[in-house]
């Protein structure tokens, strides 16, 4: 995906059609395996049950940021983009998952600080990646797309503050 490695052309791969965007969301399937490797890489060493928890935040997570980011698609005059948009943020969380478990499975066996180092750069990858896709998709400028990010990071965030919290 010529996206991933940061070139625009990439965009050129999505029609923008609804039926487009309705097939993009297969890409969670293909994460979500990553995803709970990566909670396996975190430490995470739970109970089926907190398993079944995480993988229902993963979903609503992702499905959460399809019908936020639709709306402030919208609110900035680009909801006719949207289609275009989350199709491509759809494909591009296979490159960012990808990134993530391969630059955090090493921590498992590397000096903390490698370790770190390493999650931090594909953390910075993943972040920048979905601006980048966010800022060629609807066609915005560097803040605006930034604040696509930042509500993404926002809904995760708030999504795995109640899975913490759910009894199992």
């Amino acid at each position: 995906m010529s996206l991933a490695r940061g070139r625009a052309a990439g965009m050129a791969s999505f029609d923008g059609s609804t039926l487009e965007a309705q097939r993009s969301f297969w890409a969670a399937a293909i994460c979500w395996p990553m995803f709970f490797v990566l909670g396996l890489v975190a430490g995470v060493r739970e109970s089926p049950g907190t398993w079944m928890i995480e993988a229902v935040g993963f979903v609503v997570g992702w499905v959460a940021f399809a019908l936020a980011s639709h709306a402030m698609a919208g609110m900035a005059g680009k909801g006719r983009e949207w289609p275009r948009f989350i199709a491509a943020w759809n494909w591009a969380n296979i490159p960012q998952y990808a990134a993530l478990v391969l630059l955090s499975a090493p921590a498992v066996v590397l000096p903390a600080g490698i370790g770190q180092m390493l999650a931090l750069v594909a953390v910075g990858y993943a972040l920048w990646l979905e601006w980048f896709v966010t800022k060629q998709a609807l066609g915005l400028d560097g803040p605006r797309a930034a604040m696509f990010v930042v509500l993404d990071v926002v809904i995760g965030l708030f999504v795995q503050g109640i899975v913490a919290r759910m009894p199992m």
